[in-house]
Formats: structure tokens, C-alpha cells, sequence
């Protein structure tokens, strides 16, 4: 069945809070983001339809997604993430309590800023039925590995080896993530659950 796109983004966007939050994910996308200028609420849109809905993105779909995203990210989400970042060294005031007070709320608008990306990426998410029953872990490595091979394309380093590790932490949290659903699922069905 076919996610309604309310649906869909609502639950991109608590997918999205839960596996960052998870052991090794914040740290691989801040380094994906910073080495390789990778799009981490991008990254967590196309995980959570490949996991979620079983939709294998392809590179036209991943970069469509950019499109779609790449201004409101390089002109909203980036300065105000410089803004932030930049709070934590100076210029004088800072740092200091009161610029810290004004970092947070720096960060909490860096953060609403990205729900709105994630709202915008689950609007032009292209949303079908499942195309398969379960989405494995190399299925997930390869979308992902597309993500970023994007963003590598337009800054000429590193090769995509050097970013699998990263990418490698984020696909053992979603299909941990998964496996943890599919569990409490098959529990909440049986007799004695």
C-alpha cells in the first residue's frame, strides 16, 4: 500500500530523530556532511523509504530529490548551520554564556529548518507500492552509496571508498531499526502477545 504523503512525512521525521540518535549515526553523517558534502536529512529520507517502504531510489529519483531540496538547503539549512558553528569559537562575544543561550536558539531554528527540508523531500519523495518485501542491507549500502556519490561528483575528492564506513553505520542502524520492528510486529500478532 501506497503511503498517504502526511503519513510519510510524519514518520520520515521521527525515522529521521531516531537513527541519528542512534550509537555511531550522528558522527558518519556529520563526517559524510563535512568530507564528502553530503545531504544528511537526504540521506535519512531516501534510508527511511528504502526500510520503511521498500523504495529503491534510483540515481534520477536521488537526484530529482536534490533538486527539489538544494535551495532551501544551501541558502536556509547551510548558513544557518554556519551561524551556529561559528558561535562556538567567536567572533567576540563568543564564546560566552550568553552567546551559548543564543547558539541553542540558533540550533533549535537549524533544526526546524530541517523538518521543513524533510516536509519538502516527503513531498517529492516518488511514492509507490512495495517493491519487494524487505529491503536488505546491501540493497540499502548501494542507495545510499548513490546519495552520496552525488554529492562527491560535485566536490571532485575522495573516492566513494572512503566514505563506506560512514554509510556502513547508517545501514546497521535502519536494518537494526528494522529488524527491531519486525520483531515487536510478528510479537504484537501472535496469541500471547
Amino acid at each position: 500500500m501506497t503511503p498517504s504523503r502526511p503519513d510519510f512525512e510524519a514518520d520520515s521525521w521521527a525515522f529521521a530523530l531516531k537513527i541519528y540518535a542512534a550509537s555511531g549515526v550522528a558522527d558518519a553523517c556529520l563526517k559524510l556532511q563535512n568530507e564528502a558534502g553530503a545531504d544528511v536529512m537526504m540521506l535519512l529520507a531516501v534510508t527511511f523509504a528504502a526500510v520503511r517502504h521498500r523504495i529503491l531510489l534510483n540515481p534520477a529519483e536521488i537526484r530529482e530529490l536534490d533538486e527539489a531540496c538544494r535551495p532551501w538547503r544551501e541558502q536556509i539549512v547551510w548558513p544557518l548551520r554556519a551561524v551556529r558553528s561559528g558561535l562556538k569559537t567567536g567572533p567576540s562575544p563568543a564564546p560566552s554564556g550568553e552567546t551559548e543561550q543564543f547558539r541553542s536558539k540558533v540550533k533549535a531554528v537549524e533544526l526546524a529548518a530541517e523538518r521543513l527540508q524533510n516536509q519538502l523531500l516527503a513531498e517529492r519523495m516518488p511514492l509507490r507500492p512495495p517493491e519487494r518485501d524487505a529491503v536488505d542491507a546491501a540493497e540499502l549500502r548501494s542507495v545510499l552509496t548513490g546519495v552520496v556519490t552525488l554529492f562527491l561528483e560535485r566536490r571532485g575528492n575522495k573516492p566513494i571508498a572512503d566514505h563506506l564506513p560512514g554509510i556502513g553505520e547508517i545501514v546497521a542502524a535502519a536494518m537494526h531499526d528494522a529488524r527491531r520492528r519486525t520483531s515487536a510486529s510478528i510479537t504484537s500478532r501472535s496469541p500471547n502477545g
